[in-house]
């Protein structure tokens, strides 16, 4: 799969250099005193943001990054050279934790934003700074100190301002190719989608928001059934999630109630966020079916009837999104 949204990589920064401790020695100044330079820095880790990316895979053959080490001081006060900064470009959106611990190191969510994941060891003082007084010739200098060492997971969580949430089948990815330029895999089986899709819905007066579609949830995904949860990260930064429902279901408040005890099960604050149900495949109904058909819908959440085979009601379902998300609480 072309998609990767997770990998791990062993980082290590550079340790510093050693400061210098030389003594000024020259024909006519026999005793000059030290002059031993401070040594280089060694190299950062740092992780920046690309907005040319999509996913991690130009990392999923990276195994282990090293930074360079700093350089030694010199005479006549030189300081060594910094080790060079390794640069780990990744996607926005990508979160990096410590996998020892779990704790989240950084979060890259702008074009160029750069976190320092490892910093390179301080490059020790050259003797220079130790003479005194009573000690004016200090034939000693600090090492430099060792760089760090560790293991790091980056996830990549999708940014987008609708998720899509829904059983295998149930009209995601054909309403995704209606409403955007996105082309995602279609076809009369479940899990055809099998990987996040992102599209871009044009809306009034030249604006936009950003549609993802993640694989279908079943009952008993948290318990390892199915592949939905895996992917269910990339919503956590949704502002709204659509949930949608096809309109020729047994029992459509059931339906939408599995899928919110799956949404429980895997992160309880994703149901604080703004919900639509959306009935998808509507054009199978006439207006009296659609009628009746209200009657049984959830009432403790705003509800549309949509087709995306017709068209039908695609119109009032950018409205109440692009509504939705001018409302979205702080």
């Amino acid at each position: 799969m072309n998609f990767i949204d997770q990998i791990r990589i062993e980082c290590r920064s550079g340790k510093g250099g050693k400061g210098s401790a030389h003594l000024r020695r020259e024909k006519y100044m026999p005793k000059g005193g030290p002059d031993g330079g401070d040594g280089g820095r060694g190299g950062h880790v740092i992780m920046r943001g690309n907005a040319q990316l999509w996913t991690l895979l130009h990392l999923r053959y990276t195994k282990h990054v090293i930074a360079g080490d700093g350089e030694g001081g010199s005479s006549n006060q030189c300081s060594g050279a910094s080790g060079k900064d390794i640069v780990i470009e990744v996607p926005l959106g990508t979160i990096a934790r410590d996998e020892a611990t779990g704790n989240m190191l950084c979060e890259v969510t702008r074009d160029g934003e750069e976190h320092v994941l490892l910093r390179g060891g301080r490059g020790g003082l050259g003797n220079q700074h130790f003479k005194s007084a009573t000690n004016q010739t200090p034939r000693y200098a600090q090492p430099g100190e060792p760089g760090s060492e560790k293991w790091v997971v980056m996830e990549l969580k999708v940014l987008a301002d609708v998720g899509l949430v829904g059983f295998p089948n149930a009209g995601k990815s054909t309403l995704l190719a209606h409403i955007t330029a996105a082309r995602p895999k279609i076809a009369d089986y479940p899990f055809t989608t099998l990987t996040p899709n992102l599209g871009i819905v044009p809306y009034r007066d030249h604006r936009s928001f950003v549609v993802a579609d993640i694989p279908g949830i079943i009952e008993g995904a948290h318990e390892g059934r199915g592949i939905g949860l895996r992917f269910l990260r990339h919503i956590e930064r949704n502002s709204v999630l659509l949930f949608m429902v096809p309109a020729d279901s047994a029992d459509i408040t059931r339906e939408y109630q599995v899928l919110l005890d799956e949404l429980r099960a895997y992160s309880p604050e994703l149901l604080h966020k703004q919900r639509l149900l959306a009935i998808s495949k509507c054009d199978l109904l006439d207006d009296e079916l659609r009628t009746a058909l209200r009657k049984e819908l959830p009432r403790d959440v705003d509800t549309i009837m949509i087709s995306s085979v017709s068209g039908y009601g695609l119109d009032a379902l950018k409205d109440r999104l692009w509504g939705m998300l001018q409302h979205v609480p702080a």
